[in-house]
């Protein structure tokens, strides 16, 4: 039997079969292999081989491209990275579900994806980045810096230990590696922008640029009351669909909680709030100072004999200094080896205990005022002390502080019976989920109702950001479970749970019919409007004067001396009109029109007058110059990683995000 079956497998007809047996195992592949994303990867970039730009990218020729790929938990970092970036730019306002659109994964992605053609245009130009670089760059970095202003081996570790994601120091200095490798040619395009002086000046003479412009707004026409036809009503809608949409709503029950609805504490007893006094008896007391001098003979402990005169030394001079009629301060300039005090007779001011070694301290309050020490042994040498004064320790009795103690008192019941209500009510919540009405009727609060609303006609507590947030979010619009406590302000939340959801969606024609028929009369009335400005503009442009028409047409007619393009007066619009405007030629003015809203405004451009840079200082003239290469060297770097994307293959695999 087994002799049959080496002679059956051996021989053409068998090379077919295994042949076509291995066809379906390309397809469990990784496709990367054959020139597709790896399975775990959200992107690919692939570029030719130096020595052969024209290479096929179709597989097997796909080999020979060279490529990197964008992991999924590579993306998923970076898409974490601009979350919290956002997060702390919006604060309140950030809504995490709008963040997670594909818009903003792709925004993300096409970031990377810029950074991965860049890095393999500098492996194909042969960049390499030398070990003495990486080094330099890692330690200008400011976290690894230490007190002194070095590098701090110790803190560049930590940093790398603590970071998000931890880091090695090789994987770290991998990553700067490739960092400065991917800047290398952006940073030489960008520092190797240029714009002319005779570019700078006209660019400069625009922007100071100021004209003289004349304005008369239209009248405001009668409303539109001519018959909208269903044609004109079906034919609106169809065309401008997007216009009349139904907003996503939410519809809420929720439980208020807030410690000023409570029922009001009960005020302490005396008992309690002499208990409360006994405990914090500390708050009610000055802290004891006591104002000193001393007279330090140091000595070393590890030579006896050193210390044994410098024991004499202090002895003789507590005698000295308790002398009647001593002068103590006379003696320590004298004597002290304290430098810090020696030159103001010994003072140190006034001491607070915890301010001083252990031996000191306990000497010094230990005196009384006006009396000097024996000598005290500390790890410094010998000290005499002289104690000048004392002040403070006093504790404020029970009955002037009864009151404060009672305000406290009585907030912190408060605030515990906020506490304790909130915790049963959370605790029945995790009992049942979806439910929030039996939660609240087993701590007696009422469930009360709110919506339909939109984000955008939200009102009362659903106003509130964090309240808005959470009912639109994902989990409680699609599980319908009941929220974690939200803080409207201190003492005072809610716990909300979505009832009723509809997402956004088209309005239908017969529940958006007034819209249609209201913009219908709009567009109409915007038409008559423009209408007016054109036959307004042809009397202009046979000679008559704006000036002129506005009298004969009863125009408001505003002058505008000196208006600058800088400036967005009096409306944007208006002002980009105006300085789009051709330039007066042989003292006529230009004409123009623009809508404002659904009126139309007409305005004249009697003078351009440009600006005087002579009186323009030269540093600010410098200063604009470096802006505008800046600009330029960035324009020639986004150019280059363009045209780069263009001639490279890159691939997306959106179902990875």
């Amino acid at each position: 039997m087994l002799q049959k079956l080496r002679d059956k497998t051996s021989g053409w007809i068998v090379t077919v079969i295994l042949g076509l047996l291995m066809i379906p195992f390309l397809f469990v592949i990784d496709s990367s292999y054959l020139g597709g994303v790896g399975a775990q990867n959200v992107a690919k970039v692939a570029a030719p081989p130096t020595w052969w730009r024209s290479a096929p990218s179709w597989w097997p020729m796909s080999f020979l491209w060279q490529h990197h790929e964008i992991s999924a938990q590579d993306f998923r970092t970076r898409f974490e990275q601009a979350r919290q970036q956002a997060r702390q730019q919006q604060g309140e306002n950030f809504d995490p579900r709008e963040f997670e659109s594909t818009e903003s994964k792709l925004a993300v992605l096409d970031q990377m994806i810029d950074e991965q053609v860049v890095r393999l245009a500098g492996e194909q130009s042969g960049i390499v980045i030398g070990d003495a670089l990486v080094r330099e760059t890692i330690a200008s970095i400011p976290a690894f810096v230490g007190a002194d202003g070095k590098f701090s081996q110790d803190q560049y570790r930590l940093a790398l230990s603590t970071g998000n994601p931890p880091r090695t120091p090789a994987q770290f200095e991998a990553l700067v590696r490739e960092n400065i490798q991917q800047s290398v040619i952006p940073t030489a395009l960008q520092n190797s922008g240029f714009v002319t002086s005779a570019e700078a000046t006209r660019l400069m003479n625009l922007l100071g640029e100021t004209r003289d412009v004349e304005i008369a707004a239209l009248p405001e026409l009668p409303a539109d009351t001519a018959e909208v036809t269903d044609a004109q009503i079906k034919q609106w809608y169809d065309s401008h669909g997007k216009d009349f949409r139904q907003p996503e709503t939410v519809s809420l029950e929720y439980v208020d909680i807030n410690a000023a609805s409570l029922p009001a504490a009960a005020p302490a007893d005396d008992a309690a709030l002499r208990k409360r006094y006994a405990d914090e008896k500390a708050r009610f007391a000055t802290p004891e100072a006591r104002q000193a001098s001393h007279i330090l003979i140091a000595a070393d402990g590890s030579d006896p004999a050193k210390l044994k005169a410098a024991e004499e030394k202090a002895t003789a001079l507590a005698a000295q200094a308790k002398a009647p009629g001593a002068d103590f301060a006379a003696l320590a300039k004298v004597n002290s080896d304290d430098t810090g005090s020696k030159g103001t007779g010994g003072d140190l001011g006034w001491v607070e205990r915890g301010a001083m070694v252990k031996p000191f301290e306990d000497a010094l309050f230990a005196m009384k005022a006006g009396e000097v020490s024996a000598p005290v042994k500390t790890e410094f040498g010998y000290h005499v002390l002289q104690l000048r004064e004392i002040k403070g320790g006093q504790e404020r009795p029970f009955e002037e502080v009864r009151d404060q103690l009672a305000a406290e008192q009585l907030k912190a019941d408060t605030e515990g019976a906020f506490s304790e209500l909130s915790g049963r009510l959370v605790d029945e919540v995790y009992k049942n989920p979806t439910s929030l009405k039996t939660a609240a009727d087993t701590v007696k609060l009422p469930v009360q109702t709110i919506g339909p609303f939109s984000r955008a006609t939200a009102s009362g507590i659903a106003a509130n950001p964090a309240v808005l947030r959470a009912a639109f979010s994902d989990v409680l619009v699609q599980d319908g479970t009941v929220s974690d406590p939200i803080s409207l302000a201190p003492d005072h939340s809610v716990l909300i749970r979505v009832t009723d959801h509809s997402p956004e969606q088209a309005l239908p024609l017969d529940k958006a019919r007034d819209q249609v028929i209201a913009a219908i009369r709009a567009d109409r009335t915007r038409q008559a409007s423009e209408k007016a400005a054109d036959a307004l503009l042809a009397k202009l442009k046979a000679g008559q004067t704006l000036q002129a028409l506005a009298a004969e047409e009863k125009l408001q007619l505003s002058p505008l001396p000196g208006l600058p393009r800088t400036q967005p007066v009096p409306t944007p619009e208006i002002n980009k009109a105006v300085f789009a405007a051709p330039t007066p030629t042989e003292g006529k003015p230009s004409y123009g029109k623009v809508a404002v809203q659904d009126r139309y405004v007409v305005f004249a451009v009697n003078k351009v007058s440009p600006p005087n840079l002579a009186e323009v200082p030269a540093e600010q003239q410098k200063q604009f110059r470096d802006q505008l290469d800046q600009v330029d060297g960035m324009a020639a770097a986004k150019d280059f990683v363009q045209a780069l994307r263009k001639s490279y293959k890159v691939q997306v695999e959106e179902a990875n995000l």
